[in-house]
């Protein structure tokens, strides 16, 4: 049976643990300043473990609460969501479908809801990812990538982690072509920790024989990511080209 927890009362669990000195430091970290990133957002100064010590409280919770608190100002709320998405999800208990979590997960995403990289990263691959796993299927990560949007495209990406820690190169070699120009550093750094995940947990060759093509249209952040668990001279090498 599904719990009736409200997202007030989960709200009133985020503010017994949130810190005023920490939130300061995170709204600097995650660049929330006027043209930055992340600019507007509000944090109140939650850590992550305790983020996901709340979550374990609140189990069984109701789509509707996880999408009131997915349009939160506050970045910890959504963060919280997506904790919360991701397990019941993966418990797809008492006649929510994994397919109504998904669909919920999308449109909060498309709405701008999901909007930084942590929220991304603890997300795309986890919960979108495996879906897609699961059916075969890495189009719509492609279809992501192609926008424009900076969270759409670092979503694509970063979604086919799922493919790669199942030995599925073919994901990341889809959306990786989509996004090589991208100068951004969130796409950037996400370009190249998914080729050097590829390296890593499917096939090293198949890395070093991708960036042997592709290395001179790459950006620095870029090549530097994905080339830095190999041989000294090998990257040298790699780095070069561009």
């Amino acid at each position: 049976m599904v719990a009736a927890f409200s997202a007030s009362e989960i709200v009133a669990a985020v503010a017994e643990v949130a810190d005023p000195a920490r939130a300061a430091n995170s709204a600097r970290f995650f660049k929330t300043g006027p043209g930055e990133y992340g600019e507007g957002d509000v944090f109140v100064g939650v850590t992550v473990p305790s983020l996901r010590k709340v979550a374990k409280r609140f189990r069984d919770v109701r789509p509707a609460v996880v999408r009131e608190l997915l349009g939160s100002p506050v970045h910890e709320h959504r963060l919280l969501a997506l904790f919360l998405l991701r397990a019941e999800y993966e418990r797809a208990s008492s006649g929510t479908t994994q397919a109504e979590w998904i669909e919920l997960y999308l449109g909060a995403l498309h709405e701008g809801r999901v909007d930084n990289w942590d929220l991304i990263d603890s997300s795309a691959d986890p919960i979108l990812g495996e879906w897609l796993v699961g059916r075969g299927d890495h189009r719509p990560l492609v279809e992501l990538a192609v926008q424009p949007d900076l969270w759409l495209r670092r979503a694509g990406i970063v979604g086919t982690f799922a493919f790669l820690k199942h030995g599925i190169a073919d994901a990341t070699l889809a959306v990786v072509p989509v996004v090589l120009d991208d100068r951004r550093d969130l796409i950037q750094k996400a370009t190249g920790w998914m080729l050097r995940e590829l390296g890593k947990r499917v096939d090293r060759g198949l890395l070093t024989d991708y960036l042997g093509v592709h290395a001179a249209e790459m950006g620095r952040t870029a090549l530097s990511y994905a080339t830095e668990h190999l041989d000294p001279g090998e990257r040298t090498y790699l780095r070069s080209l561009r």
